[in-house]
């Protein structure tokens, strides 16, 4: 579903999506309103602002097409499942790639804008990971790390040689050290405290 507010807008990007065989345009909209979620599976939203997903409770995978940072920071604290944010120059096999990637359930953006938002983000600058009372595990930095790349605790434990079961066991002890309780929690303050490489 393709939201923006700027017809020309909308009509470009249909033309440079519908070209991809694998991906199918459901619908246009002028604004967050008219979306309707059951039948979306990836949102791009190109001059939306994000502040308005908290009121609207949208939790389908979004890919923003911005340049302004600001306008889409509100999205580091909302339900939504997935995001990516591109510059509104980015390429059609840039556009292309990342709808896919936020579809997967992946974070995808230009290194810049990620940095950017995170950098925007409650907390101004980095703590460090001094900050935290209980320090990491070498093991917990690299489940983070993985996590951080998008992969299922299926994967991690693949990569990391180690079992399922395991893996849950670093990710509760993690979300324990961290203060936190979910993924998407785990991989921002990752990024706050440095413990993440982006």
């Amino acid at each position: 579903m393709i939201v923006s507010p700027n017809s020309a807008l909308r009509i470009g990007l249909r033309e440079l999506l519908g070209r991809q065989p694998d991906i199918q345009i459901t619908g246009e909209a002028v604004d967050l309103e008219g979306i309707h979620e059951m039948e979306t599976e990836v949102l791009v939203l190109a001059s939306v602002s994000s502040a308005r997903l908290l009121e609207s409770r949208i939790t389908s995978p979004i890919l923003f097409l911005t340049d302004d940072v600001e306008s889409v920071r509100a999205v580091l604290g909302s339900d939504v499942r997935a995001w990516g944010v591109l510059s509104p120059d980015a390429t059609e096999d840039e556009l292309a790639a990342a709808v896919r990637a936020v579809g997967e359930g992946l974070w995808v953006g230009a290194p810049s804008l990620v940095r950017e938002m995170i950098r925007f983000s409650g907390r101004r600058e980095s703590l460090g990971e001094e900050s935290l009372t209980e320090q990491l595990t070498a093991r917990e930095k690299e489940v983070i790390q993985l996590m951080a790349q998008g992969l299922a605790n299926k994967q991690i434990a693949l990569s990391l040689s180690i079992s399922e079961h395991t893996v849950k066991f670093h990710l509760s002890s993690l979300y324990a050290k961290l203060g936190i309780s979910s993924r998407t929690e785990a991989i921002k303050r990752g990024i706050e405290l440095g413990l993440i490489s982006l």
